[in-house]
């Protein structure tokens, strides 16, 4: 899969665009940890009626991250092949490899970085919906959606094999 992502810490005394980028890479980080050590299998296993798993997460985060980071600013984004409008990113098709999800979200989640890394806490975009929004907001926005799917993804990995925690131990 890929090599385990450093801890991340939120500094204590940090600056607020700082603050918000490490919090929300420390939630990103844990959306990986949830993903190692599983087969394919267990990866795209339907744990809910609604169909959820653990890699139709990390696409549907992808996408998120694309759409807001990017899309939202007047940054390009990679072609998607799936449509997130119709929920099509909540699932892993049994077409897609677990490798080529799990790379989706990380150039998603690297491309988002450089939105945010060049930007200012001010900057302005549009949304999906049409509203203005800073960067400021989708920061705080983005935090709160990863670190609710990473929740979720907690307790799906639970249910799966045991394993639980908000963060790899130490």
């Amino acid at each position: 899969m890929t090599t385990k992502p450093a801890a991340v810490h939120v500094p204590y005394t940090g600056g607020e665009k700082e603050s918000l980028h490490a919090c929300l890479d420390r939630h990103r980080n844990a959306v990986l940890w949830k993903l190692e050590g599983l087969d394919d299998e267990r990866l795209r296993r339907p744990m809910t009626p609604s169909g959820t798993s653990l890699l139709g997460l990390v696409k549907h985060l992808g996408s998120v991250e694309y759409g807001w980071l990017r899309t939202a600013f007047g940054h390009e984004t990679e072609p998607l092949w799936f449509d997130p409008f119709a929920g099509e990113d909540m699932s892993a098709d049994q077409g897609e490899t677990t490798a080529q999800i799990v790379d989706f979200y990380g150039r998603a989640r690297a491309a988002a970085d450089r939105t945010i890394t060049e930007g200012s806490l001010d900057d302005l975009g549009t949304s999906w919906n049409g509203a203005t929004v800073s960067l400021r907001w989708v920061l705080i926005r983005m935090v709160e959606e990863t670190a609710r799917h990473a929740g979720h993804m907690d307790i799906l990995r639970e249910l799966i094999d045991g394993t639980a925690g908000d963060h790899r131990p130490g």
